[in-house]
């Protein structure tokens, strides 16, 4: 675990760590205890379903800390045979591979980003490009990609809280 950001001698570097983490956290938290066929059971209108955006989460993690920040293909694998679709960003987030194997890459992608953000410049120009248009703000250097990754993060959190609530009643899961 990282340092306690509330202490000032915390370096920049670890602050972040500590923020996306307890993001990070909260999602497997969120998602704890859900059966196949809750993490497959779509509950709100748009149709994605907690196991989709826990994929959706993990290939975040790969586009933002491998492609973007560090210009390199993200490195992905898939040990099942199922071979995800192209990005289509009016589909619902939802996915074949199993639960079990979504987890596993979630968790896979996260200590590649780890890697990145503890053995990079936070000032360092990003050698790569998300392959889309950004609006907004431009995208910098490593920092921004951490700070962008603890709002994706965060965001998502909050929709796998409602999910699981609708799902099987569960409310105030995970770190506070």
């Amino acid at each position: 675990m990282t340092s306690d950001p509330r202490v000032s001698t915390v370096s920049e570097r670890d602050r972040l760590q500590y923020f996306l983490d307890q993001q990070r956290r909260a999602v497997l938290a969120i998602i704890d205890g859900l059966d196949e066929t809750r993490l497959r059971t779509p509950v709100l209108p748009s149709g994605w379903t907690p196991v989709g955006l826990l994929l959706h989460l993990a290939g975040a993690e790969a586009t933002w800390f491998q492609r973007v920040a560090l210009g390199t293909q993200p490195r992905t694998r898939w040990d099942d045979g199922i071979e995800d679709p192209p990005w289509d960003p009016q589909a619902p987030f939802t996915t074949e591979h199993s639960s079990a194997a979504v987890l596993d890459h979630y968790r896979r992608q996260c200590r590649i980003s780890d890697e990145v953000l503890a053995t990079h410049d936070l000032d360092a120009p990003l050698l790569g490009d998300p392959g889309f248009d950004w609006p907004g703000e431009p995208i910098t250097d490593l920092r921004w990609v951490a700070l962008h990754m603890i709002e994706e993060t965060a965001r998502h959190a909050g929709h796998l809280d409602v999910a699981r609530e609708l799902l099987d009643g569960a409310t105030g899961l995970g770190p506070r």
